[in-house]
């Protein structure tokens, strides 16, 4: 969180620009797809997701925001015309409660702190995604994005957590799924 707290918003920003770079040449995401995806919380100085959603609703990708209902994460299908509000922990959210019952994403994109070399991601400690991920199609890819490479290890990886598939940096797309490539 410090590392990410210190870069200013001009290097976030290019940071952010790369890692969708880098997503969208390695995912070649396609039109009518599916991808769940993080509005950032600009507090926390995270990747600027704005960049890949613009990207997808102009692309006719279908896109889904997580909006946090009576402490349950739901997946909210968004538009251009889309109304968002800031909610008391300073995201941007659809006004609107009405769940998509979507679980069959090509895509979801992931916020994290960190994660290791096997995917195992450390988050806010709520587990909203690890509830997502048990929910959702075994086809979706996980992907989290970081503007930092991968530590070693997590020594507390708890035996619920679902790990990632992919990690998009700045430098590089990341696969977990047969060890890290």
């Amino acid at each position: 969180m410090q590392k990410r707290k210190a870069l200013s918003i001009d290097e976030a920003f290019l940071l952010s620009q790369k890692i969708f770079e880098n997503f969208i040449g390695y995912f070649k995401p396609e039109e009518g797809e599916k991808v769940h995806i993080f509005i950032p919380i600009q507090k926390f100085n995270e990747i600027d997701t704005r960049i890949f959603i613009q990207d997808f609703l102009t692309r006719k990708i279908r896109v889904y925001v997580p909006k946090i209902v009576d402490d349950k994460l739901i997946n909210i299908e968004i538009n251009q015309n889309t109304v968002f509000e800031t909610n008391s922990w300073g995201i941007s959210e659809p006004v609107t409660n009405e769940d998509s019952g979507e679980i069959h994403f090509h895509y979801v994109i992931t916020p994290l702190l960190y994660c290791d070399k096997k995917g195992n991601r450390v988050g806010y400690g709520k587990g909203f995604y690890d509830g997502l991920f048990q929910s959702i199609s075994p086809e979706t890819k996980k992907i989290g994005v970081n503007y930092f490479d991968p530590d070693e290890y997590i020594d507390d990886v708890w035996e619920n957590d679902i790990s990632l598939d992919y990690l998009v940096t700045p430098v590089e797309v990341l696969s977990f799924l047969n060890g890290l490539q």
